[in-house]
Protein backbone atom coordinates (compact mmCIF):
# COMPACT_ATOMS: atom_id res chain seq x y z
CA UNK A 1 0.00 0.00 0.00
CA UNK A 2 1.39 3.58 -0.66
CA UNK A 3 1.99 6.05 1.52
CA UNK A 4 0.83 9.65 0.96
CA UNK A 5 1.67 11.93 2.83
CA UNK A 6 3.73 11.89 6.38
CA UNK A 7 0.71 11.62 8.36
CA UNK A 8 -1.42 8.71 7.01
CA UNK A 9 -0.86 5.67 8.43
CA UNK A 10 -3.58 3.75 6.25
CA UNK A 11 -5.72 3.99 3.61
CA UNK A 12 -9.37 2.30 2.43
CA UNK A 13 -8.69 -0.38 -0.49
CA UNK A 14 -11.49 0.30 -3.30
CA UNK A 15 -10.70 -1.72 -6.24
CA UNK A 16 -8.46 -4.21 -8.11
CA UNK A 17 -8.47 -3.33 -11.53
CA UNK A 18 -6.84 -6.68 -12.47
CA UNK A 19 -7.56 -10.35 -11.73
CA UNK A 20 -5.86 -12.81 -10.24
CA UNK A 21 -3.94 -14.64 -12.93
CA UNK A 22 -4.07 -11.47 -15.58
CA UNK A 23 -0.51 -10.45 -17.17
CA UNK A 24 0.40 -7.18 -15.91
CA UNK A 25 2.49 -4.58 -17.62
CA UNK A 26 4.53 -2.10 -16.05
CA UNK A 27 2.23 1.15 -16.36
CA UNK A 28 -0.81 -0.88 -16.59
CA UNK A 29 -3.41 0.73 -13.62
CA UNK A 30 -3.38 -1.59 -11.05
CA UNK A 31 -5.78 -0.90 -8.23
CA UNK A 32 -7.68 2.37 -6.37
CA UNK A 33 -7.34 3.12 -2.89
CA UNK A 34 -8.58 5.86 -0.99
CA UNK A 35 -7.24 8.32 1.63
CA UNK A 36 -9.52 10.16 4.41
CA UNK A 37 -10.32 12.64 2.02
CA UNK A 38 -8.85 12.32 -1.80
CA UNK A 39 -8.77 8.99 -3.78
CA UNK A 40 -5.88 7.56 -6.24
CA UNK A 41 -5.09 5.22 -8.33
CA UNK A 42 -1.89 3.24 -8.43
CA UNK A 43 0.36 1.77 -11.62
CA UNK A 44 2.22 -1.25 -12.45
CA UNK A 45 5.73 -1.06 -11.28
CA UNK A 46 6.71 -4.61 -13.19
CA UNK A 47 6.10 -6.96 -15.95
CA UNK A 48 4.60 -10.28 -14.91
CA UNK A 49 1.10 -11.70 -13.35
CA UNK A 50 -0.51 -10.57 -10.58
CA UNK A 51 -0.11 -14.08 -8.66
CA UNK A 52 -1.83 -13.15 -5.37
CA UNK A 53 -4.45 -10.27 -3.83
CA UNK A 54 -4.25 -9.37 -0.28
CA UNK A 55 -7.04 -7.70 0.48
CA UNK A 56 -11.06 -6.57 -1.10
CA UNK A 57 -13.05 -3.85 -1.29
CA UNK A 58 -13.36 -1.70 1.78
CA UNK A 59 -10.53 -3.16 4.18
CA UNK A 60 -8.16 -1.07 6.14
CA UNK A 61 -4.89 -1.21 4.94
CA UNK A 62 -1.47 0.07 7.05
CA UNK A 63 0.37 1.61 4.29
CA UNK A 64 3.43 0.37 2.95
CA UNK A 65 1.96 -3.42 3.98
CA UNK A 66 1.97 -6.13 0.98
CA UNK A 67 -1.64 -6.21 -0.69
CA UNK A 68 -0.64 -8.02 -3.73
CA UNK A 69 1.95 -9.93 -5.64
CA UNK A 70 3.46 -9.57 -9.41
CA UNK A 71 5.32 -12.25 -10.46
CA UNK A 72 5.79 -15.44 -12.81
CA UNK A 73 3.88 -18.14 -12.90
CA UNK A 74 4.58 -20.72 -10.43
CA UNK A 75 6.76 -18.76 -8.24
CA UNK A 76 6.10 -18.84 -4.79
CA UNK A 77 3.87 -16.32 -2.77
CA UNK A 78 4.67 -16.94 1.02
CA UNK A 79 7.25 -14.53 1.79
CA UNK A 80 4.87 -11.67 0.78
CA UNK A 81 2.49 -12.71 2.83
CA UNK A 82 1.25 -10.66 5.97
CA UNK A 83 2.03 -12.11 9.20
CA UNK A 84 -1.90 -11.98 10.32
CA UNK A 85 -2.78 -13.70 6.38
CA UNK A 86 -0.51 -16.10 7.46
CA UNK A 87 -1.43 -16.63 11.19
CA UNK A 88 -5.45 -16.93 9.87
CA UNK A 89 -4.43 -19.63 7.34
CA UNK A 90 -2.73 -21.85 9.89
CA UNK A 91 -5.72 -21.50 12.24
CA UNK A 92 -8.46 -22.18 9.31
CA UNK A 93 -6.44 -25.48 9.12
CA UNK A 94 -5.77 -26.44 12.42
CA UNK A 95 -9.96 -25.81 12.98
CA UNK A 96 -10.57 -28.12 9.84
CA UNK A 97 -8.64 -30.53 11.75
CA UNK A 98 -10.35 -30.22 14.98
CA UNK A 99 -13.27 -30.05 13.21
CA UNK A 100 -12.55 -33.75 11.32
CA UNK A 101 -11.13 -34.73 14.52
CA UNK A 102 -14.00 -33.66 16.79
CA UNK A 103 -17.19 -32.97 15.31
CA UNK A 104 -20.29 -33.67 17.21
CA UNK A 105 -24.09 -33.81 16.14
CA UNK A 106 -25.44 -30.16 16.44
CA UNK A 107 -29.09 -29.93 18.26
CA UNK A 108 -31.84 -29.90 16.07
CA UNK A 109 -33.52 -26.48 16.12
CA UNK A 110 -36.91 -26.13 17.62
CA UNK A 111 -38.92 -22.95 17.51
CA UNK A 112 -41.58 -21.61 19.75
CA UNK A 113 -43.95 -19.06 19.97
CA UNK A 114 -44.41 -17.44 23.37
CA UNK A 115 -47.73 -15.50 24.84
CA UNK A 116 -46.99 -11.90 25.04
CA UNK A 117 -45.15 -11.13 28.51
CA UNK A 118 -43.63 -14.77 29.02
CA UNK A 119 -40.61 -14.79 30.43
CA UNK A 120 -37.53 -16.01 28.83
CA UNK A 121 -35.68 -18.62 30.55
CA UNK A 122 -31.80 -18.41 28.85
CA UNK A 123 -28.17 -18.94 30.25
CA UNK A 124 -25.95 -16.09 30.91
CA UNK A 125 -23.67 -17.67 28.34
CA UNK A 126 -26.35 -18.38 25.43
CA UNK A 127 -27.75 -14.77 25.77
CA UNK A 128 -24.36 -13.41 25.55
CA UNK A 129 -23.95 -15.23 22.44
CA UNK A 130 -27.15 -14.84 20.77
CA UNK A 131 -26.46 -10.74 21.42
CA UNK A 132 -23.13 -11.33 19.54
CA UNK A 133 -24.64 -13.44 16.80
CA UNK A 134 -27.95 -11.46 16.26
CA UNK A 135 -29.73 -14.39 17.51
CA UNK A 136 -33.63 -14.06 17.97
CA UNK A 137 -33.60 -16.48 21.16
CA UNK A 138 -36.55 -15.28 22.03
CA UNK A 139 -38.26 -17.83 19.91
CA UNK A 140 -36.33 -20.87 20.26
CA UNK A 141 -37.16 -23.94 21.86
CA UNK A 142 -35.01 -24.20 24.75
CA UNK A 143 -33.50 -27.78 25.26
CA UNK A 144 -32.10 -27.16 29.37
CA UNK A 145 -33.50 -27.55 32.40
CA UNK A 146 -37.02 -26.46 32.95
CA UNK A 147 -36.83 -25.45 28.75
CA UNK A 148 -34.26 -22.78 29.59
CA UNK A 149 -32.13 -21.94 26.49
CA UNK A 150 -28.53 -23.06 26.40
CA UNK A 151 -25.72 -22.41 24.33
CA UNK A 152 -26.43 -25.22 22.03
CA UNK A 153 -29.65 -23.99 20.98
CA UNK A 154 -28.20 -20.80 20.18
CA UNK A 155 -25.12 -22.88 18.82
CA UNK A 156 -27.72 -24.99 16.79
CA UNK A 157 -29.93 -21.87 15.35
CA UNK A 158 -26.62 -20.44 13.78
CA UNK A 159 -25.96 -24.07 11.91
CA UNK A 160 -29.07 -23.50 10.39
CA UNK A 161 -28.98 -20.03 8.81
CA UNK A 162 -26.96 -19.19 6.24
CA UNK A 163 -23.59 -17.25 6.25
CA UNK A 164 -24.36 -13.72 6.92
CA UNK A 165 -22.59 -10.58 6.53
CA UNK A 166 -21.18 -8.44 8.82
CA UNK A 167 -23.27 -5.12 7.93
CA UNK A 168 -26.27 -7.51 8.28
CA UNK A 169 -24.96 -8.83 11.17
CA UNK A 170 -25.34 -5.33 12.71
CA UNK A 171 -28.19 -4.21 11.64
CA UNK A 172 -30.03 -7.50 12.83
CA UNK A 173 -28.88 -6.40 16.39
CA UNK A 174 -30.12 -2.75 15.96
CA UNK A 175 -33.58 -3.62 14.60
CA UNK A 176 -36.11 -6.26 14.77
CA UNK A 177 -34.84 -7.95 11.60
CA UNK A 178 -34.80 -11.42 10.46
CA UNK A 179 -32.45 -13.37 7.65
CA UNK A 180 -33.96 -14.71 5.02
CA UNK A 181 -33.67 -18.38 4.00
CA UNK A 182 -30.89 -18.35 1.26
CA UNK A 183 -29.29 -15.04 0.68
CA UNK A 184 -28.47 -13.22 -2.67
CA UNK A 185 -24.50 -12.83 -1.75
CA UNK A 186 -21.64 -15.71 -2.61
CA UNK A 187 -22.53 -19.11 -1.94
CA UNK A 188 -26.21 -17.77 -0.09
CA UNK A 189 -24.93 -15.46 2.18
CA UNK A 190 -27.25 -13.34 3.62
CA UNK A 191 -26.67 -9.32 3.11
CA UNK A 192 -28.55 -6.41 4.18
CA UNK A 193 -30.86 -5.94 1.65
CA UNK A 194 -32.10 -9.67 1.71
CA UNK A 195 -33.25 -9.02 5.33
CA UNK A 196 -36.78 -8.79 6.59
CA UNK A 197 -38.62 -7.54 9.10
CA UNK A 198 -40.52 -9.49 11.56
CA UNK A 199 -43.41 -7.09 11.62
CA UNK A 200 -44.27 -7.38 7.75
CA UNK A 201 -46.48 -3.64 8.03
CA UNK A 202 -43.48 -1.86 8.00
CA UNK A 203 -41.11 -4.26 5.99
CA UNK A 204 -40.93 -2.45 2.43
CA UNK A 205 -40.83 1.42 3.74
CA UNK A 206 -36.92 1.48 3.98
CA UNK A 207 -33.65 0.91 2.43
CA UNK A 208 -30.34 -0.67 3.98
CA UNK A 209 -27.01 1.34 2.83
CA UNK A 210 -24.20 0.77 3.51
CA UNK A 211 -22.13 3.42 4.28
CA UNK A 212 -19.54 4.73 2.49
CA UNK A 213 -15.74 4.59 3.07
CA UNK A 214 -15.12 8.58 3.53
CA UNK A 215 -18.34 8.55 5.67
CA UNK A 216 -16.64 5.89 8.38
CA UNK A 217 -13.94 7.60 8.52
CA UNK A 218 -15.19 11.10 8.98
CA UNK A 219 -17.81 9.95 11.76
CA UNK A 220 -14.78 7.83 13.51
CA UNK A 221 -12.54 11.30 13.65
CA UNK A 222 -15.91 13.24 15.02
CA UNK A 223 -16.15 10.96 17.40
CA UNK A 224 -13.22 10.74 18.63
CA UNK A 225 -13.18 14.45 18.78
CA UNK A 226 -16.02 14.71 21.02
CA UNK A 227 -14.81 11.46 23.45
CA UNK A 228 -11.11 13.13 23.74
CA UNK A 229 -12.29 16.89 24.33
CA UNK A 230 -13.82 18.83 26.76
CA UNK A 231 -16.33 21.18 24.10
CA UNK A 232 -17.90 23.84 24.81
CA UNK A 233 -19.09 26.50 22.41
CA UNK A 234 -19.95 30.07 23.01
CA UNK A 235 -22.06 32.41 20.57
CA UNK A 236 -21.69 36.14 19.74
CA UNK A 237 -22.87 38.26 17.19
CA UNK A 238 -20.94 40.67 14.92
CA UNK A 239 -22.06 44.18 12.80
CA UNK A 240 -21.76 42.76 9.42
CA UNK A 241 -22.29 46.31 7.88
CA UNK A 242 -18.85 46.70 7.32
CA UNK A 243 -18.70 43.53 5.21
CA UNK A 244 -21.63 44.05 3.22
CA UNK A 245 -20.10 47.49 2.00
CA UNK A 246 -17.05 46.09 1.38
CA UNK A 247 -18.40 43.22 -0.84
CA UNK A 248 -20.29 45.98 -2.43
CA UNK A 249 -17.54 48.03 -2.85
CA UNK A 250 -15.79 44.92 -4.68
CA UNK A 251 -18.39 44.25 -6.67
CA UNK A 252 -18.25 47.75 -8.10
CA UNK A 253 -14.52 48.18 -9.08
CA UNK A 254 -14.16 46.94 -12.10
CA UNK A 255 -10.94 44.26 -12.67
CA UNK A 256 -11.21 43.80 -9.04
CA UNK A 257 -10.20 40.54 -7.74
CA UNK A 258 -13.62 38.27 -6.26
CA UNK A 259 -13.03 38.57 -2.71
CA UNK A 260 -15.95 37.16 -0.66
CA UNK A 261 -17.27 37.87 2.66
CA UNK A 262 -16.01 34.22 3.89
CA UNK A 263 -12.69 35.84 2.51
CA UNK A 264 -13.16 39.03 4.63
CA UNK A 265 -14.14 36.80 7.95
CA UNK A 266 -10.80 34.37 7.19
CA UNK A 267 -9.03 37.33 6.91
CA UNK A 268 -10.26 39.03 10.78
CA UNK A 269 -9.97 35.80 12.14
CA UNK A 270 -6.39 36.06 11.27
CA UNK A 271 -5.64 39.64 12.64
CA UNK A 272 -7.80 37.86 16.06
CA UNK A 273 -5.37 35.14 16.32
CA UNK A 274 -2.10 36.39 16.47
CA UNK A 275 -3.33 38.43 19.10
CA UNK A 276 -4.37 35.36 20.40
CA UNK A 277 -2.13 32.83 20.55
CA UNK A 278 -3.94 30.55 23.00
CA UNK A 279 -6.34 29.68 20.59
CA UNK A 280 -3.53 29.09 17.81
CA UNK A 281 -2.39 26.20 19.22
CA UNK A 282 -2.59 22.15 19.76
CA UNK A 283 -3.53 20.48 22.68
CA UNK A 284 -1.09 17.23 23.41
CA UNK A 285 -2.74 16.33 27.10
CA UNK A 286 0.03 17.18 29.27
CA UNK A 287 1.56 20.33 27.05
CA UNK A 288 0.19 22.73 24.25
CA UNK A 289 1.94 23.25 21.02
CA UNK A 290 1.91 27.32 20.42
CA UNK A 291 2.27 28.22 16.59
CA UNK A 292 4.14 31.49 15.73
CA UNK A 293 2.46 31.12 12.48
CA UNK A 294 -1.40 30.96 11.64
CA UNK A 295 -2.50 27.77 9.14
CA UNK A 296 -5.66 28.21 8.20
CA UNK A 297 -8.05 25.41 7.76
CA UNK A 298 -11.19 26.39 5.50
CA UNK A 299 -14.23 23.47 5.35
CA UNK A 300 -15.23 22.72 1.80
CA UNK A 301 -18.40 20.90 1.04
CA UNK A 302 -17.62 18.79 -1.95
CA UNK A 303 -19.78 15.24 -3.48
CA UNK A 304 -17.06 13.06 -1.62
CA UNK A 305 -17.91 14.87 1.79
CA UNK A 306 -16.77 17.43 4.03
CA UNK A 307 -12.91 18.52 3.37
CA UNK A 308 -10.73 20.59 5.26
CA UNK A 309 -7.94 21.95 3.34
CA UNK A 310 -4.75 24.23 5.18
CA UNK A 311 -3.61 27.70 4.36
CA UNK A 312 -0.22 26.90 5.56
CA UNK A 313 1.47 30.65 7.27
CA UNK A 314 -2.12 32.06 6.20
CA UNK A 315 -0.62 35.20 8.31
CA UNK A 316 1.56 35.92 5.31
CA UNK A 317 -0.77 36.49 2.73
CA UNK A 318 -2.64 39.98 1.70
CA UNK A 319 -6.69 39.00 1.63
CA UNK A 320 -6.29 38.51 -2.36
CA UNK A 321 -3.43 36.59 -1.46
CA UNK A 322 -5.80 34.55 0.94
CA UNK A 323 -8.54 34.50 -1.37
CA UNK A 324 -6.95 33.16 -4.29
CA UNK A 325 -5.39 30.55 -2.02
CA UNK A 326 -8.87 29.13 -0.35
CA UNK A 327 -9.96 28.76 -4.28
CA UNK A 328 -7.08 26.84 -5.79
CA UNK A 329 -7.41 24.47 -2.87
CA UNK A 330 -11.36 24.19 -2.50
CA UNK A 331 -11.19 23.10 -6.37
CA UNK A 332 -8.40 20.27 -5.70
CA UNK A 333 -10.48 18.99 -3.18
CA UNK A 334 -13.98 18.67 -5.51
CA UNK A 335 -11.45 17.46 -7.83
CA UNK A 336 -10.25 14.76 -5.66
CA UNK A 337 -6.32 15.73 -6.24
CA UNK A 338 -5.79 17.67 -2.88
CA UNK A 339 -2.49 16.66 -0.91
CA UNK A 340 -3.42 14.43 1.51
CA UNK A 341 -1.02 16.43 3.98
CA UNK A 342 -3.00 19.50 3.47
CA UNK A 343 -6.34 17.45 4.74
CA UNK A 344 -4.72 16.57 8.02
CA UNK A 345 -5.94 18.25 10.95
CA UNK A 346 -2.31 17.93 12.62
CA UNK A 347 -1.71 20.73 9.71
CA UNK A 348 -3.76 23.62 10.76
CA UNK A 349 -3.14 25.25 13.85
CA UNK A 350 -7.43 26.78 13.49
CA UNK A 351 -9.90 25.67 11.62
CA UNK A 352 -13.06 27.82 9.83
CA UNK A 353 -16.46 26.48 8.70
CA UNK A 354 -18.72 28.95 7.47
CA UNK A 355 -22.39 27.67 6.68
CA UNK A 356 -23.75 31.47 6.36
CA UNK A 357 -24.41 30.31 2.51
CA UNK A 358 -27.00 27.75 3.63
CA UNK A 359 -29.31 30.13 6.09
CA UNK A 360 -27.45 28.39 9.22
CA UNK A 361 -28.27 30.73 11.49
CA UNK A 362 -26.77 28.82 14.73
CA UNK A 363 -24.69 25.72 14.66
CA UNK A 364 -22.00 24.00 17.03
CA UNK A 365 -19.10 22.96 14.64
CA UNK A 366 -16.80 19.83 16.13
CA UNK A 367 -12.69 20.42 16.50
CA UNK A 368 -10.15 18.87 14.62
CA UNK A 369 -8.23 17.86 17.09
CA UNK A 370 -5.77 18.45 18.46
CA UNK A 371 -6.39 21.93 17.50
CA UNK A 372 -7.90 23.68 21.06
CA UNK A 373 -10.71 25.66 19.08
CA UNK A 374 -13.25 26.33 16.12
CA UNK A 375 -14.77 28.67 14.33
CA UNK A 376 -18.74 28.49 12.98
CA UNK A 377 -19.63 31.10 10.78
CA UNK A 378 -23.86 31.82 10.28
CA UNK A 379 -25.81 33.85 7.95
CA UNK A 380 -26.18 37.62 8.33
CA UNK A 381 -29.63 38.42 9.66
CA UNK A 382 -30.76 41.82 10.81
CA UNK A 383 -31.17 42.32 14.62
CA UNK A 384 -32.73 45.98 16.44
CA UNK A 385 -29.72 47.46 17.55
CA UNK A 386 -29.03 51.15 19.37
CA UNK A 387 -28.25 53.22 16.36
CA UNK A 388 -27.16 56.49 18.57
CA UNK A 389 -29.11 59.24 19.76
CA UNK A 390 -32.50 57.55 21.05
CA UNK A 391 -32.87 55.96 17.49
CA UNK A 392 -33.20 52.07 17.49
CA UNK A 393 -33.42 50.22 13.95
CA UNK A 394 -32.41 46.95 12.11
CA UNK A 395 -29.16 45.92 11.88
CA UNK A 396 -27.22 43.01 9.64
CA UNK A 397 -25.31 40.67 12.25
CA UNK A 398 -23.66 37.38 11.32
CA UNK A 399 -23.52 35.18 13.78
CA UNK A 400 -20.60 33.41 15.39
CA UNK A 401 -19.86 30.13 17.27
CA UNK A 402 -16.70 29.63 18.73
CA UNK A 403 -16.20 26.03 20.55
CA UNK A 404 -13.34 25.35 21.92
CA UNK A 405 -11.47 22.72 24.43
CA UNK A 406 -12.24 23.32 27.92
CA UNK A 407 -8.66 21.62 28.74
CA UNK A 408 -6.40 23.79 26.76
CA UNK A 409 -8.67 27.53 27.15
CA UNK A 410 -10.83 29.08 29.71
CA UNK A 411 -14.11 30.15 29.21
CA UNK A 412 -13.15 33.85 29.78
CA UNK A 413 -10.14 33.63 27.18
CA UNK A 414 -12.58 31.76 24.60
CA UNK A 415 -14.88 34.76 25.44
CA UNK A 416 -12.65 37.48 24.79
CA UNK A 417 -11.51 35.98 21.81
CA UNK A 418 -14.68 35.61 19.94
CA UNK A 419 -15.45 39.03 20.97
CA UNK A 420 -11.58 39.89 19.12
CA UNK A 421 -12.80 38.19 16.05
CA UNK A 422 -16.57 40.50 16.27
CA UNK A 423 -14.55 43.56 16.31
CA UNK A 424 -12.16 42.28 13.76
CA UNK A 425 -15.04 41.86 11.31
CA UNK A 426 -16.68 45.17 12.06
CA UNK A 427 -13.80 47.34 11.70
CA UNK A 428 -11.85 45.46 8.54
CA UNK A 429 -10.52 47.36 5.91
CA UNK A 430 -8.76 45.89 2.83
CA UNK A 431 -6.61 46.90 -0.28
CA UNK A 432 -7.39 44.89 -3.45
Amino acid sequence: MPRQGQSVESCIFTQWYKNVGDEVKTGDILFAYETDKASFEQEAEADGILLAAFCEEGDEIPVLQNIGVIGQAGESIDEFQSGEAVEASSTETVKEEKVEVEAEPVAEVVLKERAEGEKVKISPRAKKLAKAKAVPYASLEGSGPEGRIIVRDVEAYLASTPKTTPLAKEIMKQEDLQPAETGTGLAGTVKASDLTATNPVYSGDFEVKKLPNIRKLIAKAMHASLQNSAQLTHHLGADARQLQALRKKVKATEGAPNITINDMVCFAVIKALKQFPDANAHFLGDSVKYFNKVHLGLAVDTDRGLMVPVIKNADDLSITGLSNQFKEVAESCRAGSIDPELLSSEAASFTVSNLGNYGVEMFTPVINLPQVAILGVNTIVPRPADLGGGVYGFVPYMGLSLTYDHQAIDGGLATRFLKQIAIEIENLTIDF
